[in-house]
């Protein structure tokens, strides 16, 4: 994937019949996309394109994107409340108060085997 904060291309001042006759002989399909936004979720954040220029790209049976376009970045929000099955799922493996249990859901955002584990190892 390719991407660009000013619009400039990878290809930019090559000949574009030439790019294409090359691709269509390495066997290089692709195809433009409408897209209306595209949204990279990281771990932290969120890379947020507003209209940008989508291409699919086939190669060798297998799909990639490329996108172009100018972006802004905000944090990635996750919010996770955990059910109460999953409250008494922990307590019952690992002993713990239900509070403890519910903090540490919160901690590894609903993540049992992490949440188990680290109790009964008493982290």
């Amino acid at each position: 994937m390719l991407v660009t904060r000013g619009g400039e291309g990878l290809f930019s001042g090559i000949n574009k019949k030439a790019l294409e006759a090359a691709m269509k002989q390495m066997g290089v399909k692709q195809q433009a996309l409408e897209a209306e936004s595209v949204v990279i979720r990281l771990r932290d954040k969120e890379l947020v394109f507003i209209s940008p220029e989508v291409m699919m790209i086939s190669m060798g049976g297998q799909e990639s994107f490329q996108v172009v376009g100018r972006f802004s970045e905000r944090p990635r929000l996750r919010s996770y409340e955990p059910s109460e099955e999953d409250v008494a799922l922990v307590v019952e493996q690992t002993g713990a108060s239900k509070e403890a249990a519910i903090k540490a859901l919160e901690d590894h955002k609903g993540d049992i085997a992490a949440v188990i584990l680290d109790l009964k190892e008493g982290k």
